[in-house]
């Protein structure tokens, strides 16, 4: 499919040369032609001179065809702008558009405008490296009520199935990580020793979640 993006900074050069990889047509824009030079050689894709958020630019990336809309540039203003423009006056259903100022980034996911809010997601990423594990969220949804999290568990858990840790936590059990595999569990999935859980929860839960899985299972539960 053909992918249209504002922004040849990193980020941008980067998805450009990973989606031409993957066997994509794509077009990149920036206001900076020597932008381009981020570009590899062998780079196949339209370069486009201009503002993103204007109509003949974007006609000139193929915008009329273009399957998804993806505003990178430094800007947050034209970031929002561009992917309003691609959505509301062309029809492009996939857009996303990089966001610095996670507040701003709350109410353009609302909109309708999917959002990446780069200093939150930085942030969160830091802080999974330098804080204790399980610490800070895996992931977190653009309006940060929703995470996906790692938890601990008390071994009393081992033996029962995902459906008693969802009901106890009130939560849940995304994937269960089980000798470094990736497990969606099903009813019958029994946790065992040394499985990793992740739940997906509301962020103001965590704490009681934490405190019903550190404790061994109730007599309720058994």
């Amino acid at each position: 499919m053909h992918i249209v993006i504002m922004g040849c900074g990193r980020v941008g050069s980067t998805l450009a040369h990973i989606l031409e990889d993957n066997g994509h047509s794509v077009a990149i824009i920036d206001r900076d032609p020597q932008a381009f030079r981020r570009l590899r050689a062998g780079f196949r894709g339209r370069r486009v001179t201009g503002m993103g958020f204007d109509r003949d630019v974007l006609g000139e990336a193929g915008i009329e065809s273009a399957a998804a809309f993806v505003a990178v540039s430094s800007g947050d203003n034209s970031n929002i702008i561009s992917a309003r423009v691609a959505r509301e006056m062309f029809g492009v259903e996939n857009v996303v558009a990089r966001i610095y100022d996670s507040r701003r980034a709350e109410v353009y996911q609302r909109l309708g405008i999917p959002t990446v809010a780069t200093v939150r997601w930085t942030a969160d990423q830091i802080l999974r490296r330098v804080l204790p594990e399980g610490a800070e969220p895996l992931w977190r949804d653009p309006t940060g009520t929703v995470i996906l999290a790692e938890v601990t568990f008390h071994p009393g858990w081992i033996g029962f199935r995902s459906t008693a840790v969802e009901s106890a936590a009130g939560a849940r059990v995304a994937f269960v990580n089980r000798m470094g595999e990736a497990l969606v569990p099903k009813e019958d999935t029994v946790i065992q020793d040394g499985d990793i859980l992740h739940l997906i929860a509301a962020e103001n839960e965590m704490e009681r979640i934490n405190k019903v899985l550190s404790s061994a299972p109730s007599d309720e539960e058994h």
